[in-house]
């Protein structure tokens, strides 16, 4: 090779090495455009996009490491380390299924033929039935095992089984204490079906789809309706019940927004609340809520469908109102009259002091009777003459918040003096309302019902789980024995497993004990 040959093989390699490392310079600068197109891409997303699609700020930081050295794989920080739960993923496109891992509670039934005469019958076999039980904090199989026999020296005989006990669902795995939970957990605790999903599978591996659980819930209202139609019947028997409505939101199906429902509330002061479920706030509910033979005092605030549907029912129903409405009224205008609205904020005092002494005494319907005649009739003559030489003067403009006070209890007075009339009556609705506080609560955690059915499901619960409550009752273990005696029961037995009668039957059995 001669010396030119040389010099240029070695600027053909020297050429090679060039475009070699060009080559390498080109793909490292694609990949830096890559990276920072996707960085472009994560910072619009992040300005831009609806909060659901941005992205994490961790997310965002793990994206933008390494960029200052491309091709290299950025070293792992304390805030780029993914979190491994040791909680696997639920099951979401199965339904529910017996858990493996929990303990079982085995019991046996052995047939009544075999109890008599053991010695005639040799085992072959058994049947089992499992399901689902709940007790508070863990879960646990229920496991029945019901042994087959046959008896000895008979040939081709029947085989003898015990039969299986009568359950809520039949083919399903759901047990008495599991519905309890369920049902008790959403009505009395205010937790959502999804929340509840979340929890029973995170803390005991078990997967119930909400789904699954909604059928158990409304399936449980159903074998709680005779319970809730003997509350009903309770409720209106004494002819004075107090009655109010709070607004609750429902799904519609097909119009991809929510619709205003109502559940009203009736509330008799001496015994159970029961509440209805309706669409609408229309006087027309009244009629489906208040029995057609029902005659009596209604306490209820000024809403007009009350007086239309008092005036259907004129000679059987007296409407009582509410001081306590009015009494708001005078207390919104403080401070636009605060010498007017406190002379009446005064009056209103003397009646309710007069109230909680009555309340501290236990005094019944005609001592009562007879000491508001004497000392809070005064009090509300003097309050009206008060009232109409107010609205004689007009002093007030009527829209002013005063002048709406006047004029409200001047229209309201008639029906605001029936409680004088009869010892029975509160002064006030506020017994209802405070009946009607823990469906407020359940409000701002399941936001809405899911349709207009399960407005009356949820009435029906509702209604179980406050009787439960104004007598002290663990809610939980009432619906775990009711649950577990229903399936065996008849009809004419249902009121013996109200609330009021399941408290009584525990009373005396733990006087019993006593004894």
């Amino acid at each position: 090779m001669t010396p030119r040959e040389g010099e240029l093989l070695k600027d053909l390699q020297d050429a090679n090495g060039q475009l070699v490392q060009m080559r390498d310079e080109l793909a490292r600068a694609h990949q830096e455009i890559k990276l920072l197109r996707e960085k472009i891409d994560a910072l619009v997303r992040r300005l831009f996009r609806a909060k659901s699609e941005r992205l994490d700020p961790e997310q965002l930081l793990l994206l933008l490491q390494g960029m200052e050295s491309p091709g290299k794989a950025p070293e792992p920080v304390a805030a780029e380390v993914p979190r491994r739960s040791t909680v696997p993923s639920p099951p979401r496109k199965r339904g529910p299924r017996l858990p493996e891992h929990l303990p079982v509670i085995e019991e046996v039934i052995e047939p009544e033929a075999v109890k008599a005469a053991p010695e005639q019958w040799r085992r072959i076999g058994e049947e089992v039935t499992e399901k689902l039980d709940y007790e508070p904090a863990r879960f646990q199989r229920l496991r029945t095992v019901r042994p087959k026999y046959v008896q000895r020296g008979v040939i081709d005989a029947a085989p003898v089984v015990a039969p299986l006990p009568p359950s809520l669902l039949e083919r399903s795995m759901v047990a008495p204490g599991l519905l309890a939970q369920i049902v008790t957990a959403k009505y009395c605790d205010h937790l959502p079906l999804y929340r509840q999903e979340s929890i029973y599978w995170t803390r005991h591996q078990v997967w119930l789809p909400r789904q699954t659980m909604a059928e158990w819930v409304g399936l449980a209202a159903d074998w709680l309706k005779p319970v809730y139609e003997q509350i009903q019947n309770e409720v209106f028997n004494d002819g004075y019940v107090q009655i109010d409505e709070t607004p609750i939101r429902y799904l519609a199906p097909g119009h991809g927004r929510t619709k205003l429902g109502y559940l009203w509330a009736c509330n008799n002061p001496y015994g159970d609340v029961v509440f209805h479920w309706a669409t609408t706030r229309a006087a027309s509910c009244l009629e489906k809520i208040v029995p057609g033979n029902f005659g009596g005092k209604i306490q209820c605030d000024g809403y007009k469908a009350y007086d239309c549907f008092a005036r259907e029912r004129i000679e059987k129903i007296v409407l009582a109102g509410c001081l306590a409405h009015v009494r708001r009224k005078f207390y919104e205008a403080r401070e636009t009259a605060p010498k007017v609205a406190g002379w009446f904020l005064k009056h209103f005092q003397n009646l309710y002091e007069l109230e909680e002494k009555l309340r501290q005494e236990r005094a019944g319907p005609k001592l009562r009777e007879a000491e508001r005649a004497s000392l809070s009739r005064p009090v509300l003559e003097r309050m009206r003459r008060a009232l109409e030489r107010l609205k004689v003067a007009k002093r007030y403009l009527p829209q002013s918040l005063m002048g709406k006070a006047i004029h409200y209890a001047l229209e309201e007075w008639p029906s605001l003096l029936v409680f004088l009339e009869d010892g029975r009556v509160e002064i006030d609705n506020n017994l209802v309302e405070n009946a009607i506080r823990p469906t407020a609560v359940g409000k701002k955690n399941w936001l809405f019902v899911g349709e207009a059915d399960a407005g009356e499901r949820g009435a029906i619960i509702y209604t179980v789980i406050e009787a439960c409550r104004r007598r002290d009752i663990n809610p939980f273990e009432y619906l775990r024995d009711v649950f577990t005696r229903l399936p065996s029961m008849t009809n004419w037995q249902v009121k013996d497993i109200t609330p009021e009668a399941w408290a009584k039957a525990r009373s005396g059995a733990g006087l019993k004990t006593a004894a």
